[in-house]
């Protein structure tokens, strides 16, 4: 009933190990179907608790995520044990009284005057997450309906939007203990589930306009045409890949507040013009004694850190705390160069849990538009790019070999 790339997710959740979901991906990847399943699933086995399912807006429920949740329960072939209503939109396990609740954002009202008959809610899902106002909006209604009670599970659900700077774009990189963030699309379902008309449309818009297909059927960020690197890859990198790095590359961009302090690790592959972005350190209002030891407990003794040239003194004192540190070497035109380097290379992989700060920076740099013709201006803006700096300057001894 399920397509198997959510068959991790699903065990997951069997077997205890998440309290949130947040399912993300492409058209016809099937996540609001697995999700629907799953709700049936765990409300069946949690007598006590209760179901609130919601979209942004009321009016969209009845043919979305009502109908969604009726289709699961005659898929599991629970018709029978189900009275499902539109007046009040609810469907009732008939065996406990148990609930699953419908409502919309639009008048959050509603929500604070949820009664249940017996037990808690435990059991939330929010459809269309980026439609909603933000993580506050989301939070605020956790905290008013995922009370009492031993189990709670969330899911949360959303084709992501193209401009990486969407909230909810930045809330799947963000980690958090319990949460498990999964990305699904189209080709990872049954081909039988979706139709030959479906599969047609997906292949002939991949001809036509790959990045529209991108988009709307691989669920990728693909930007707005403003973005400064098209070829940015975020993914996990595991400890083997890490242990396998030869060339280890440090860089740092000093600041104190409201700039913070930003240091970045990484691995060069020459042969393929790869770079692999793994660790990094980001604080504020911290002294160069206190941020050195944070650089020396993840660096070796021998290994190389290259900084921002335009604080001697800082690199002087890294020095002096033992620290092999060198300027970074600048020059007319290096800020065009290097970004022009980063930008040629055939991907720049950044972990984003182990460098949440760097993916960020990387994935919503974007060209300034000219506010009256909304044509991209040439250059590159000089703002939320400490962790990019700090990579330039890491990369330094390569990039400025020119010709190379």
């Amino acid at each position: 009933m399920i397509a198997p790339s959510f068959y991790e997710t699903h065990k997951a959740i069997k077997d205890g190990l998440t309290d949130e979901v947040l399912e993300k991906g492409g058209r016809g990847s099937t996540k609001s179907s697995f999700i629907s399943i799953e709700l049936i699933l765990q409300l069946i086995n949690h007598p006590e608790c209760h179901a609130v399912v919601l979209r942004k807006v009321a009016n969209t429920l009845r043919t979305s995520v009502y109908a969604q949740v009726c289709w699961a329960i005659t898929e599991l072939g629970l018709g029978s044990k189900f009275r499902c209503t539109v007046s009040p939109m609810e469907c009732v396990y008939k065996q406990t009284g148990q609930k699953i609740m419908f409502f919309g954002m639009d008048d959050p009202g509603k929500l604070k005057s949820i009664k249940v008959p017996f037990g808690y809610i435990g059991l939330a899902w929010f459809e269309e997450l980026d439609q909603f106002s933000g993580p506050e909006e989301v939070r605020s209604v956790e905290q008013s309906i995922l009370r009492g009670g031993a189990y709670s599970l969330t899911f949360k659900s959303f084709n992501p939007p193209a401009m990486a700077r969407n909230w909810a774009n930045r809330y799947a990189l963000e980690s958090k203990p319990g949460k498990r963030v999964h990305h699904s699309t189209y080709i990872e379902a049954p081909p039988e589930w979706l139709g030959p008309r479906f599969l047609a449309d997906a292949e002939h818009l991949k001809r036509t306009n790959e990045t529209a297909y991108l988009h709307e059927y691989m669920g990728e960020v693909v930007g707005c045409g403003t973005q400064v690197f098209d070829n940015l890859q975020l993914k996990k990198i595991t400890d083997k890949e890490i242990e396998g790095f030869d060339r280890i590359l440090n860089g740092v961009d000093w600041g104190w507040y409201p700039d913070p302090f930003a240091f970045c690790r990484m691995h060069y592959d020459a042969a393929r013009k790869n770079l692999y972005i793994f660790d990094e350190i980001r604080v504020h209002k911290m002294r160069n004694n206190e941020t050195a030891e944070l650089v020396k407990a993840k660096i070796l003794p021998e290994e190389i850190v290259i900084a921002d040239s335009a604080e001697k003194k800082s690199v002087s004192d890294y020095r002096a705390l033992g620290i092999r540190c060198r300027d970074a070497d600048k020059g007319p035109g290096s800020v065009q160069y290097s970004m022009k380097w980063l930008q040629s290379l055939g991907s720049i992989v950044i972990d984003p849990e182990r460098c949440p700060h760097t993916a960020k920076e990387f994935s919503e740099y974007e060209y300034e538009r000219d506010k009256k013709t909304g044509e991209i201006l040439e250059g590159y803006p000089d703002v939320a790019n400490h962790h990019i700096d700090a990579v330039r300057y890491a990369t330094n001894q390569i990039w400025k070999r020119r010709g190379q």
